[in-house]
């Protein structure tokens, strides 16, 4: 594996994190394989196929108050076209009190290479 790969997946994924908090469904959708499964716990331990339930969420809207997105020790397998990223996703927000608060979420997502490009096919999310 290059470093180069490493940085590339890194980047892919933190612009996934950032369409996600910034409600941009036609980036993550384009980052996306339609097919896409997870385990996260919005899905009350079902697995989900597909976008539909990931869209919902997108329709609700960027976050009002002020966000940051962090991926702490990440972690980058690749093995020929499939590639695991794994670290805990930090998400700093402000209320509307000006209250600050973090969350921790530890995340793995699967990316795969299809016709050149690293789409993201699969994550699980647990808090």
């Amino acid at each position: 594996m290059t470093e180069s790969v490493t940085q590339e997946l890194l980047r892919l994924n933190q612009k996934l994190l950032d369409s996600i908090a910034n409600a941009d469904w036609a980036s993550y959708a384009e980052l996306c394989d339609p097919t896409l499964t997870c385990f996260e716990p919005e899905a009350l331990g079902q697995l989900v196929t597909g976008m539909e339930f990931h869209r919902f969420y997108f329709q609700l809207g960027p976050a009002k108050t002020p966000h940051n997105t962090t991926m702490a020790s990440p972690h980058v397998r690749v093995m020929g076209d499939v590639a695991i990223v794994s670290y805990v996703r930090l998400n700093q927000r402000v209320d509307a009190d000006g209250a600050s608060s973090v969350r921790a979420v530890e995340e793995t997502r699967v990316w795969q290479k299809q016709n050149g490009k690293w789409k993201h096919v699969h994550f699980h999310r647990s808090m």
